[in-house]
């Protein structure tokens, strides 16, 4: 499974430094998350969606949609 965070940090000029810091993480550790050297946890997962403003499926490649969207019950 490709994740998109790279796509989605470089699409709004952001250095791994600066979502690092949005996270509350080394830059270290973004960087292997970025590369999928090591597992994302759902909790960073969930977090970088709010912060880029689209879902998580889209940030695992679940769905080509940026958009999030609202679940069946809101609809």
């Amino acid at each position: 499974m490709r994740l998109r965070i790279r796509d989605m940090r470089e699409d709004k000029d952001l250095t791994q430094q600066a979502v690092a810091d949005m996270l509350n993480c080394d830059r270290s550790l973004y960087s292997r998350y970025e590369r999928q050297e090591r597992e994302v946890p759902l909790w960073v997962v969930n977090k970088l969606a709010e912060y880029y403003g689209t879902s998580v499926d889209y940030l695992i490649g679940r769905t080509d949609e940026r958009s999030p969207y609202l679940p069946a019950k809101y609809k």
